[in-house]
């Protein structure tokens, strides 16, 4: 499951960004162009159209996660999305839920694929899921949690690696992200992370290959 995190713009420094405010405190004459990019949500009145209840996976269920989970954002226009991270929940499914609706949680994954292969998305793609325990892992990422335990190895079952793999490629396909273990990685291996999750039962030569199956049938 994701670290416990507070995702803050601390890259800005002595340049905050005063918004509700009449002006805009900087420690130099301007704000860099990219900064102002990704603080776009943070400006009175500017906000992306949003869809009440809209998912990114066709066949999701919606449940909302607590906002204090996750940041608001317009990805891929202000962060690239090159990579896709998996978790495991520790948990059942309605523990995951639970936590990622608990704004003292600080953490939270876009999607969580239950046992039986349903699929809920709880943070919209285009926003930034404190997931990773890293900053720009977060930024770059779409976290995909898994309902069950690292040391059982009947928690991953044939529709659980079926329904991720078709959600994993459909998300390489959106954002043109390789079908790789560069880019589809595991939370271990997020540096700065202390998670082992999806740990030594996951068996990633299968999930890569029903990933590209499925990709490849997308395509077909």
């Amino acid at each position: 499951m994701g670290a416990s995190e507070k995702d803050t713009d601390r890259r800005i420094g002595r340049r905050a960004l005063l918004v509700g405010g009449v002006a805009a405190a900087v420690g130099t004459a301007v704000l860099a162009r990219d900064e102002l990019t990704h603080l776009w949500w943070r400006l009175p009145g500017v906000e992306k159209p949003r869809v009440e209840g809209a998912v990114d996976y066709r066949g999701a269920r919606w449940v909302a996660a607590s906002t204090a989970n996750w940041r608001r954002a317009d990805r891929p226009d202000d962060y690239d999305v090159d990579m896709v991270v998996i978790h495991v929940t520790q948990g059942d499914y309605a523990s995951a839920v639970e936590a990622f609706q608990d704004p003292e949680h600080r953490a939270a994954a876009h999607y969580i694929v239950r046992t039986d292969g349903r699929v809920t998305q709880m943070i919209r793609e285009l926003d930034v899921a404190f997931h990773a325990g890293n900053r720009e892992y977060n930024e770059r990422s779409i976290g995909i949690e898994h309902e069950g335990f690292v040391e059982r190895a009947s928690s991953f079952t044939d529709a659980m690696y079926a329904a991720s793999a078709r959600l994993t490629a459909g998300i390489c396909a959106r954002y043109d992200i390789p079908v790789d273990r560069e880019h589809i990685i595991g939370h271990v291996e997020v540096p700065g992370t202390d998670h082992t999750d999806p740990g030594k039962l996951w068996d990633w030569d299968r999930y890569m290959r029903l990933v590209r199956e499925a990709g490849a049938a997308t395509r077909a």
